[in-house]
């Protein structure tokens, strides 16, 4: 199997080359058949890289500890339904689900193509391939996950305690496929600026593609939160770590991008914008890829004994240095069809939300390089913790959920003050009642009010917005208030998918808003039948089981929750010490609802039969963990194709059965008369 998956990597690295070069060349040379060669190519590549990965699943399953890459990642203890995760869990066979997953989305994206982007599709190929040429070739010299040692060892060295977890069968792909995702729009933005297309003919596919990068970046985060608050045994679910903030940035230059190309598609303005956004997000993206592959930054998601570092620093300047100089060379051609008319308008607040979204990307991006510059130059290691992102993204953030309440209820174009006021006296109302209502509930945080007030500014305006549209459309079509609902969404996806994505949003605030002001933690060792109370929580420790397993020692305890002296819930807090890592690693138990998290993981197993707890009380933290399948379902809402009702022109004058053609295809030129235009039959 190794053999063959050695032999599919070779073979997918000359076909993307060849995919490459065929694209571009056969365009500028004006040779169609080897336009549509290339297009071939990159849909073969997706069979080969497909046995490549295969290979090494089964390489796997077979235990074949001589390839190197399954003896550092799997061992003979390993259950079965973690060769998923050990596929991934190192540099080699991350880069080969990488280079899988950015064939499939590149023969996606170049079979999809609409008509409007036909004539610079071999330059999108072309950049596509390129990057796939990167991955495949840096496979195929320094990180081959074929590589075989010179002798068998009876087993592996087993796969890290930590990606034993269900969140890892979706969590690093998701991540990975929407860092490269990001070169599908990129692609689509530079192709059109080598074949000198620079109105709006790309925008449809940039759109479509910026927003999938969007959700599987959102999705991944998501769950990646959820696995660092479930394993990791500290009870948080971000930590400002330089590799959570690689895939952080990203994604918050995608989100300026899908509501900038969303103006663009309606006004014809952000011309500039949206390719200077899109450049923005793709660098940030190959940053994001260059900390996973062993970067300066010392982090847990990272692979940290690796030395591509370099390679990939490199292609990440070429990466940022290319396609803006680009970009100033096409810089005359790209100016928009119209202007901004107002300040006090629907374009104008997204514009202010993707600088403020920009600012929170670079604002981020300097607290993860500023230590490596101080390191650089003066010699200090320097750390930037959580105080200074909380202090500086905080005010931002806060800023961004108010621009996404006002926002979607201005008007395009123009508003006047009057409309503004008419448009937030609900969503303002509401948010106004909902902070006298924390204040006297006894809520003092200034920082907790503003940004629960924001919250319900924003679920009031979507609301407010769906209950217009859905009354509007019972009165004119009669159909009840559940028919008119679903209509109106199917209506405006792009739109009320939106809006779907926003009270996720909402959701996510809520979720950090309570932890972060109104948790409660407390350490705290207790013996068999010791009790401790927190947050009107009575707990009883009932005792600790010891399990030896093949690939490490189990620490099962009992825990019993009780509420005014009534049995709420047993929770069994899990710790395993793993001898071959030389770790240990937790299992929370968690007893989840709308209103909180009581939280108990084990730090500590000692002899005489006690345990060291961390007990934590979180509020609201459920509602994040919500938030994600409500964002993929809006995501998909907005994604959904509209279904596009067939219209019939007829014709000026009649056509005789001499005068009717076959239609031709996107490629054949069309037959032209006498006066040089194509003909109307």
């Amino acid at each position: 199997m190794a053999d063959l998956g050695a032999i599919a990597l070779w073979m997918a690295l000359a076909l993307s080359s060849y995919a490459a070069v065929g694209a571009v060349l056969g365009k500028v040379r004006g040779v169609p058949a080897l336009v549509e060669s290339s297009r071939y190519a990159i849909y073969l590549l997706v069979l080969v890289l497909l046995v490549a990965a295969l290979s090494l699943v089964g390489a796997f399953i077979s235990h074949d500890f001589q390839v190197s890459y399954v003896a550092r990642h799997s061992s003979l203890t390993m259950p079965g339904q973690y060769i998923w995760v050990a596929f991934y869990a190192g540099n080699e066979g991350s880069l080969l689900f990488i280079a899988l997953a950015l064939a499939v989305l590149s023969a996606l994206a170049v079979g999809l193509a609409p008509l409007q982007v036909r004539d610079t599709l071999p330059y999108t190929a072309g950049v596509l391939m390129l990057v796939q040429t990167f991955f495949l070739a840096v496979m195929g010299f320094l990180a081959n996950p074929f590589d075989k040692l010179p002798f068998v060892p009876p087993d592996g060295q087993g796969i890290n305690p930590l990606l034993t977890h269900v969140g890892m069968f979706i969590h690093p792909p998701a991540l990975m496929s929407g860092l490269i995702a990001t070169s599908i729009p990129f692609a689509f933005a530079t192709g059109s600026l080598l074949g000198r297309k620079t109105g709006d003919e790309w925008v449809d596919s940039g759109r479509l593609w910026g927003l999938v990068s969007w959700g599987l970046l959102a999705s991944g985060l998501l769950l990646g939160s959820w696995w660092a608050y479930t394993i990791l045994g500290w009870g948080g679910f971000w930590f400002w770590d330089p590799v959570e903030n690689a895939a952080f940035m990203p994604w918050v230059a995608l989100t300026a991008y899908v509501h900038a190309i969303m103006v663009q598609k309606r006004r014809g303005i952000f011309r500039m914008w949206n390719i200077v956004l899109i450049n923005v997000a793709f660098g940030l993206a190959l940053y994001g890829m260059f900390m996973n592959r062993g970067g300066p930054v010392p982090s847990v998601h990272s692979f940290g004994a690796s030395t591509l570092g370099w390679i990939f620093l490199m292609f990440l300047v070429l990466g940022v240095v290319v396609p803006f100089g680009l970009f100033f060379w096409r810089y005359p051609l790209l100016k928009s069809a119209q202007n901004l008319d107002s300040m006090l308008s629907r374009e104008a607040a997204f514009l202010v939300n993707n600088l403020l979204l920009l600012a929170i990307a670079f604002v981020t991006l300097w607290g993860t390089v500023y230590p490596l510059l101080a390191r650089l130059f003066t010699g200090v290691q320097i750390t930037v913790a959580r105080p200074f992102y909380d202090q500086v993204n905080g005010p931002l953030l806060l800023a961004l959920l108010f621009l996404m309440g006002v926002g979607p209820l201005l008007p395009w174009r123009r508003a006047t003050l009057a409309t503004v006021r008419r448009s937030l006296l609900v969503p303002g109302a509401a948010a106004a009642g909902a902070i006298v209502l924390l204040l006297v509930l006894g809520v003092r945080q200034h920082y907790a009010l503003m940004g629960f007030g924001l919250s319900a500014l924003v679920a009031a305006g979507v609301l407010l917005e769906w209950f217009r549209g859905t009354r509007a459309r019972r009165r004119s079509s009669g159909e009840n208030h559940l028919t008119a609902f679903f209509h109106l969404i199917a209506a405006n996806r792009p739109r009320y998918g939106g809006y779907i994505v926003h009270l996720a949003v909402v959701m996510v605030a809520l979720g950090i808003i309570g932890t972060t002001f109104f948790n409660t933690q407390r350490d705290k060792v207790l013996a068999p039948g010791d009790t401790f109370a927190i947050q009107g929580y009575q707990l009883q420790y009932r005792g600790t089981v010891e399990e030896p397993k093949d690939d490490r020692t189990e620490f099962v305890s009992t825990v019993a929750v009780y509420r005014d002296g009534q049995l709420m819930a047993t929770l069994h807090p899990q710790r395993a010490f793993y001898p071959s890592f030389n770790m240990a690693a937790t299992r929370a138990a968690i007893r989840s609802t709308p209103v909180e998290d009581l939280y108990i993981v084990p730090s500590e197993n000692r002899p005489d039969g006690s345990v060291v707890f961390r007990i934590m009380v979180n509020p609201l933290i459920w509602w994040m963990w919500v938030a994600g399948p409500v964002l993929v379902l809006g995501t998909l809402i907005t994604l959904w194709p509209e279904r596009r009702r067939a219209t019939v022109r007829m014709p000026s004058r009649a056509i005789t059965p001499a005068r009717l053609r076959p239609l031709a295809s996107p490629s054949t030129p069309l037959p032209t008369p006498e006066g040089g235009r194509p003909s109307p039959g």
